[in-house]
């Protein structure tokens, strides 16, 4: 929170927050690595990038962590269709850059079930998102969203990243995503 003054002409900036001014979205960052194996098991292709952490993400960071608001710590994962362009303005039902991909044998979103906290980071490696898809596919990216309702349009949309390539594939694939959520100081 920034509070300007002035006092005899003289304009001050005073930045409250812990150990240092706080800027929303320098901090918080998201990592993915989304896996892709065949009916036989065998690795068909990997790709790791980086989240955009959308403006509803990180309001909604701060509503939760600051002002302790209707806390949920219910989060899934979701892929999206070829070539995503993620904006910070995007919404689960406004989100005109991107599709999900929902041609997977799974009812719902997979649960983000996420491990220990530790030197400001936490991911869900011991327990990986997984798609079993069940048509053929093109993926571009992945996204993270606190409703698990497969294709749905509501609930807070947290951030979401592209693939350097789009990535297709086939029934019987297994898509298996790690989620690295970190926070430093900015």
């Amino acid at each position: 929170m920034t509070r300007v003054s002035q006092n005899r002409g003289v304009k001050t900036d005073v930045s409250v927050g812990m150990r240092g001014e706080i800027h929303a979205g320098k901090g918080l960052s998201t990592h993915y690595v989304v896996e892709c194996y065949g009916p036989d098991d065998s690795l068909k292709w990997r790709e790791e990038f980086d989240n955009l952490v959308v403006t509803e993400g990180l309001n909604d960071s701060l509503d939760k962590h600051f002002k302790a608001s209707g806390y949920t710590a219910a989060w899934y994962v979701g892929l999206t269709s070829g070539s995503p362009s993620f904006a910070a303005a995007d919404t689960m039902s406004s989100h005109a850059g991107w599709t999900e991909v929902t041609s997977y044998s799974e009812a719902s979103r997979p649960t983000l079930t996420l491990g220990t906290v530790s030197g400001g980071s936490v991911d869900n490696s011991a327990s990986k998102a997984t798609f079993t898809m069940n048509a053929s596919y093109t993926v571009g990216g992945a996204f993270v969203v606190s409703n698990s309702t497969k294709g749905g349009t509501t609930g807070v949309l947290y951030g979401g990243g592209a693939f350097s390539t789009n990535r297709s594939g086939g029934s019987g694939d297994t898509i298996s995503v790690t989620v690295t959520l970190t926070a430093s100081a900015a």
